[in-house]
């Protein structure tokens, strides 16, 4: 029993001198351990981001009768492509007609009587230079005169007005469209403000992304962004960004403009773009204190840099000049000061 008692006392004081060596060496291996760094520019990532999108036409507009008449035609039908200028719908206009006839006679009765006004001023005042005419009836004719020109331009715009009824006739897509619905029957009596059609424009549109709030900064800098969806992916231009944050879904809306051929109007999809600035891969990431960020190479120092923007298990944006010397094996025993091999 002896013996087997300080053979025990012999094992266990070896290993206790064992791990003794252990401690004492783990401060020397640290300092001396060997570090790798590159370049921020060639280990850069950059995150691709995207949005859910559709695309929508700047019009769509309902297009109403602007006189009172009866349906003669309604040309445009239902899903078909229309040109701008094209007829929509005709509707019966022989009163207006009428009533531009009726407008020119007026006119030249007016245009009458003044002329004949003018001629009897000149001759009164002819009279009144020779002494034959007072120069109270001489005012009377000329209030007569300047009264019946104001009946002339009245009876001139009349007939312009009476006119422009008749062109109105004749109801125009306003731009390229496609025809959603027909709202109105030929035959049917229209008013000012009946409703005939519903036309979408077909050459004025945009997509309209919901963008979250954390990408929506990276967004403007991007150098290609495509719109992906129904009939493929498009190249597109952001044309602008709205500042108002929706207060449920917590997103931004972002519009841009086809910069090709354009999906058509209702297309979902979504937007694809990469992050323009350098991100740093995910397990360069370091906790010190609380923060997370990277250790660079200063002058052979390790210095902590900081990551503001810095999440757990995910790419980080580094705000950092391109050449800078970042350390990307050995970063996880490092302290700020540390020297490096």
């Amino acid at each position: 029993m002896p013996a087997l008692l300080v053979l025990r006392r012999a094992i266990v004081m070896r290993l206790l001198s064992f791990l003794a060596a252990i401690a004492l060496a783990g401060p020397l291996c640290a300092q001396n351990a060997a570090f790798v760094v590159k370049p921020l520019a060639e280990i850069a990532v950059y995150p691709a981001r995207e949005a859910s999108a559709q695309t929508v036409a700047l019009n769509e507009s309902r297009i109403a009768a602007e006189i009172a008449g009866r349906i003669e035609e309604i040309p445009a039908q239902a899903g078909e492509r229309i040109a701008r200028g094209a007829v929509v719908a005709r509707i019966d206009c022989r009163d207006h007609q009428l009533a531009v006839s009726r407008a020119k006679a007026a006119f030249e009765a007016a245009r009458a009587r003044r002329s004949l006004a003018e001629q009897q001023l000149a001759r009164s005042r002819e009279l009144q230079a020779k002494g034959f005419l007072s120069a109270d009836a001489l005012s009377s004719r000329e209030t007569e005169v300047q009264v019946l020109r104001a009946e002339a331009e009245q009876a001139r715009a009349q007939r312009a007005t009476a006119a422009r009824a008749v062109e109105k006739c004749v109801v125009r897509s306003p731009f390229a469209a496609i025809v959603r619905e027909r709202l109105a029957d030929v035959g049917e009596l229209a008013a000012p403000g009946t409703p005939l059609a519903t036309l979408i424009d077909a050459e004025r549109l945009e997509v309209v992304a919901q963008v979250q709030t954390k990408d929506a900064g990276s967004l403007p800098s991007a150098k290609h962004v495509t719109f992906e969806g129904d009939g493929g992916a498009r190249p597109v231009a952001l044309a602008r960004v709205s500042p108002a944050i929706d207060p449920q879904a917590r997103t931004v809306e972002a519009r841009l403009r086809f910069a090709g051929a354009a999906a058509a109007p209702g297309a979902a999809g979504r937007i694809v773009w990469r992050d323009a600035r350098p991100h740093l891969p995910a397990e360069l990431v370091v906790r010190r204190n609380g923060r997370l960020g990277v250790f660079v190479d200063e002058s052979g120092v390790a210095r902590f840099k900081a990551l503001p923007e810095a999440q757990e298990g995910r790419p980080a944006a580094a705000e950092l000049p391109r050449d800078t010397a970042v350390v990307v094996v050995g970063q996880l025993t490092l302290q700020d000061g540390q020297r490096l091999r």
